[in-house]
């Protein structure tokens, strides 16, 4: 399991993504889960991906391989993609050669092959878009009434999100938003942890504004996670109690 999100505000494209990997409670491993590909000045992009691990680095190996165009003969990538949504689909028809060729190996072994990935970023010249794609390769956009997209462990860290996360939201208060939900979402299930992986990307800049590794015991993030602790432990008391029950 894993807990990857990304929220895409007016300003900016914001991904967090975990690196824990486990195949049982004594077999936890670090994998990084949010991959970089960029071409600074013209183009950047940002793919995050949770499930099978063997699946989702054989996606991401085909996609650097390219994709032969049929028509054309072209090796067909990420780097070479003319627009984002074009991009988003070549993710989705790597997902299905990768099943195609793996998953009736898969299948009979007994083996979970499903994968999500959210990817987003931009090319010059067009707009910041940011896409979730599913198991099947189809895939849906993140759009200004919901500015953010979650893939893998998400229902822990989803409440703060919509509670707090906004379109018009600063880069970096989406940033610390998104924080809290791995924080939420670290609390409540083990599969999920540290070290994080963050990237915020400016729009129209098409280079990384910040490229970072939470690491265990980094001061900001441990001081991020015992004042919201603290907080709801303020907000809950100042909150009246119930006017239900005996005198009440």
């Amino acid at each position: 399991m894993t807990y990857c999100c990304g929220i895409l505000v007016r300003d900016a494209l914001i991904m967090i993504a975990d690196t824990r990997t486990n195949a049982g409670v004594d077999n936890i491993s670090t994998f990084r889960k949010l991959h970089v590909y960029t071409q600074p000045g013209e183009r950047i992009m940002a793919l995050a991906s949770s499930g099978n691990l063997s699946f989702s680095q054989s996606v991401r190996s085909t996609l650097i391989e390219g994709l032969e165009n049929p028509d054309t003969g072209e090796r067909e990538t990420l780097m070479n993609a003319p627009t984002m949504f074009q991009a988003a689909q070549r993710i989705g028809r790597a997902i299905r050669q990768v099943s195609q060729r793996d998953g009736e190996a898969m299948q009979a072994a007994a083996v979970d092959y499903d994968v999500a990935f959210l990817f987003g970023g931009q090319i010059k010249g067009g707009p910041l878009r940011l896409y979730m794609i599913y198991p099947a390769g189809n895939f849906i956009e993140c759009t200004p009434d919901t500015p953010y997209l979650q893939i893998g462990e998400n229902k822990y860290g989803k409440p703060v999100l919509d509670r707090a996360v906004a379109f018009e939201t600063e880069p970096y208060d989406a940033l610390k938003i998104g924080l809290i939900s791995m924080d939420s979402t670290m609390r409540s299930n083990l599969s999920v942890g540290l070290p994080i992986d963050i990237l915020v990307l400016r729009r129209d800049a098409c280079q990384p504004e910040l490229e970072y590794r939470i690491e265990p015991g980094e001061p900001y993030f441990q001081d991020l996670r015992e004042r919201w602790s603290a907080a709801l432990r303020a907000a809950h008391m100042a909150i009246p109690r119930p006017p239900y029950g005996p005198g009440r």
